[in-house]
């Protein structure tokens, strides 16, 4: 994968959802919406739902959709905590720019992230754990498109 589309990726993830970065107008009818764009890359995150909900991340080169990633997700459990779902995701790991990191766990909360194949087909599964009992999982899978 080209460095500067990966950086590109890695900082539009870390200054949309899990940055707290500001919504745009909405897609459809009650979709949550973030774009971030630099140059010729552009990256939009779209999902419907909180406590269960789906989306889409994509990522455009000069106006070409170029790699798509769908999830699923609900909360599954009491204690759960957006803030620590989004800690987890700012840190993103390069070698694996889906979601966050294979594991993160700060205090009573546990972050734990599988995922199989590559940038160009993946798919995985994120979970975390309030004092050791599941309370939230997000399947999601992806690729490039053509």
């Amino acid at each position: 994968m080209d460095k500067n589309l990966l950086d590109f990726l890695i900082t539009a993830k870390k200054a949309t959802y899990a940055g707290k970065g500001a919504e745009t107008t909405s897609s459809r009818i009650k979709s949550h919406d973030l774009i971030y764009e630099d140059g010729d890359y552009m990256y939009y995150d779209t999902y419907l739902g909180t406590g269960k909900f789906a989306g889409e991340e994509a990522l455009w080169i000069k106006d070409v959709p170029y790699w798509s990633m769908n999830y699923i997700g609900r909360v599954i459990g009491a204690n759960f905590s957006g803030d620590f779902l989004k800690e987890a995701l700012l840190l993103v790991p390069e070698e694996k720019p889906f979601r966050g990191p294979a594991d993160y766990t700060k205090g009573d909360y546990t972050y734990h992230c599988d995922v199989d194949g590559s940038f160009d087909w993946f798919q995985g599964k994120e979970i975390i754990s309030y004092k050791g009992n599941e309370i939230y999982e997000c399947v999601f899978h992806g690729g490039l498109v053509e």
